[in-house]
């Protein structure tokens, strides 16, 4: 047999899977480790390394599987992603029709840059007029310098609290987004401890 015959056969024989149940096979089980090529014999359920081969080398195209700097294959950023199947109207109902768009890592797409990220959970009501409850998780940035208006962890007087930063001529003082609490002075210091990038919240936990 050829080799053009042969992988005609491969294309064929793998046609009903795609590439992000593939992904999500390797990705659940790099949970533990990254597998070796032999042992993606069994969990792709295929008796061929030319099968194997195949997928690494479509998943690497695809930005799912990658390898690291001694050659290892690992997950790629992708590889936890979820489809974007369109858009829903929040207002009127409307047809919603499932079509692919798009897959998206939700770490990817909230976290623009990891390294000099956190997370904080919101305990208060302070900040619900900017959408923000209590149980809600906060994604923030250390080392972005904060802007008239954008919401940021900062430390006043030594009291740590999450506010709308506010600049009036050289003056800066932080406000809540709930008109039951004043606005925040500084007396000696406010020292920001960063911006408010995303918000996460979970439903029917």
């Amino acid at each position: 047999m050829t080799i053009e015959r042969s992988f005609y056969i491969i294309v064929v024989v793998e046609a009903k899977r795609t590439i992000q149940s593939v992904a999500r096979a390797i990705g659940s089980f790099h949970r533990r480790r990254m597998l070796s090529y032999a042992e993606m014999l069994s969990l792709l359920g295929v008796r061929s390394k030319s099968v194997v081969h195949f997928w690494v080398n479509k998943l690497r195209e695809g930005g799912l599987l990658e390898k690291d700097d001694q050659g290892r294959l690992r997950p790629g950023r992708r590889t936890f992603g979820i489809p974007v199947v369109g858009e829903v109207v929040a207002g009127i109902p409307s047809h919603a029709e499932e079509e692919l768009r798009d897959i998206i890592s939700l770490g990817e797409y909230l976290v623009a840059r990891p390294d000099v990220s956190f997370l904080l959970q919101v305990s208060g009501d302070s900040m619900i007029g900017a959408g923000i409850i209590e149980g809600d998780l906060v994604i923030v940035e250390k080392d972005r310098e904060p802007k008239s208006g954008d919401i940021v962890i900062a430390a006043v007087d030594g009291e740590w609290t999450m506010k709308y930063f506010r600049k009036q001529g050289g003056n800066v003082f932080l406000a809540a987004a709930n008109p039951k609490y004043p606005n925040i002075i500084p007396k000696a210091e406010v020292r920001m401890g960063g911006v408010v990038t995303a918000v996460i919240r979970k439903y029917n936990h």
